[in-house]
């Protein structure tokens, strides 16, 4: 136990009834969407300013308490477990849209605005923000997780989108990371330093976002293929001729299986594309047009464009994806994968690891930002299953090995929690060293979300 009495009241005084360390809440922020076993916090504090979370962190760092940033619970690698006990802090009050600049093309909210709420409250001014995990994430949580999605390929992930943070390190201190500039060479990237963190270095309070116009036409479309491999070699042959596509999107036939089921949809059962336009309407017809030629040319089924509210029902059902693949086996944990590559490895790694999902006997589907080259793999276990849990891990270590012998990561976009901090270390044997020195740096006493991205001992 690290929560003393002297911390209890320490914390009290800073946040009254809002720091609490029992009930159901307290339980609830030690699970996220992974499938390792909950590991529940000793307390939860509520901060509602960035004043108060720095109070709150200096009261943990003078009592040696270990702090877990908590925002959505969204996480798929184990990020929000609370492994050493200490304080969850949770950042879900912290929900204020603090300016939005149209002119300027951004807005600074606090990390507990979820996207969702965001692009609702800048939908007035004809304005939008495009990372999109999935998942109705914190804006501060995706900052933390380096989170990116179906919309990257056009407009990039957390880290191309980010202008500056405020962030409260270990030791209480609060710094902003940049000014709103659009460009700087300003010293170190301070930045994108903590984008992609996970807490190890400090808590993420308010997030200053690129924003972008809403585009005067979307178009979408889907495309069905005889085999994997000839969707995915369309898939990498339309970012390779440059066509301008916000969205390109993998399901293999099990995850169609899946999403027609969870979602009522009446998807035909084949490996499929599903793909997004953004621009003008003439634009948008033209680059369709482009897509369509290039697809039919690997062999495709068939093309077919999507009416407006079919396109919003497909995205609907992608985003859908991993719950469709759980409720494939109700009761069972889903396992997620999440390796990217040189998409000119691309469909060589997919149809690699097809084979070993069919030879491994277990339940799994595959999806994947294939314009990014990176793909998901959903495996389905029973996790008092030792035999079945091994096969899944010999599963995941071999499209882990592919994908660094492909010059690839072991994630492209769910961060490395506390699942993947082996495969860093094989990815990055260096890199590693010099973090751990950064993370030695900004927090000496290992209170920062111990145990995630680094081993530190």
């Amino acid at each position: 136990m690290t929560l003393t009495q002297a911390v209890t009241d320490e914390l009290t005084a800073i946040l009254g009834a809002r720091f609490v360390t029992s009930g159901a809440g307290v339980a609830q922020h030690g699970r996220d969407e992974s499938p390792l076993d909950d590991a529940a916090p000793e307390g939860v504090a509520y901060p509602d300013s960035t004043q108060e979370v720095a109070a709150t962190v200096r009261a943990c760092a003078r009592h040696r308490v270990p702090v877990i940033p908590f925002g959505a619970g969204t996480s798929l690698e184990g990020h929000v477990l609370a492994t050493s006990g200490g304080v969850s802090l949770d950042t879900t009050r912290m929900d204020s849209t603090l300016a939005i600049r149209a002119s300027d093309m951004d807005a600074t909210v606090q990390a507990g605005v979820t996207r969702d709420v965001l692009n609702d409250r800048l939908a007035r001014e004809g304005l939008f923000f495009p990372v999109d995990p999935g998942a109705d994430a914190t804006i501060g949580g995706m900052a933390a997780t380096g989170a990116s999605g179906t919309t990257t390929v056009k407009y990039g992930a957390m880290r191309e989108n980010v202008l500056n943070l405020r962030v409260v390190l270990a030791d209480g201190l609060v710094v902003d990371t940049a000014q709103r500039a659009r460009k700087s060479s300003a010293g170190y990237d301070l930045t994108r330093l903590f984008i992609g963190s996970e807490g190890t270095l400090g808590v993420i309070t308010e997030v200053t976002v690129r924003l972008y116009g809403i585009p005067e036409a979307i178009s979408s479309a889907t495309c069905r293929f005889p085999d994997v491999e000839r969707a995915v070699d369309a898939a990498t042959a339309v970012m390779q001729v440059g066509i301008d596509i916000a969205r390109i999107e993998f399901l293999d036939e099990l995850s169609i299986e899946a999403i027609n089921a969870f979602s009522g949809s009446a998807h035909q059962v084949a490996p499929t594309l599903f793909l997004e336009f953004h621009g003008s309407p003439d634009g948008v017809l033209e680059r369709s047009k482009a897509v369509e030629n290039v697809i039919l040319g690997f062999g495709a089924i068939d093309y077919r464009a999507a009416s407006r509210q079919e396109g919003a029902d497909l995205w609907r059902a992608r985003h859908d994806h991993f719950y469709a693949t759980r409720a494939l086996r109700p009761g069972a944990r889903a396992v997620t994968t999440d390796v990217c590559v040189p998409i000119s490895r691309l469909a060589e790694c997919i149809v690699a690891a097809r084979a070993e999902i069919l030879a491994s006997s277990l339940t799994a589907t595959i999806a994947g930002h294939v314009g990014d080259g990176n793909f998901h793999v959903v495996i389905l276990v029973d996790p008092d299953d030792e035999n079945e849990m091994t096969r899944v891990e010999d599963l995941n270590h071999r499209l882990v090995d592919r994908a660094l012998e492909a010059e690839g990561t072991c994630t492209g976009e769910h961060g490395i929690g506390l699942r993947k901090t082996s495969f860093l270390e094989r990815e990055l044997p260096e890199g590693v060293e010099v973090m751990r020195s950064i993370k030695r740096a900004l927090d000496p006493q290992n209170l920062m979300n111990p145990g995630k991205v680094l081993r530190t001992s």
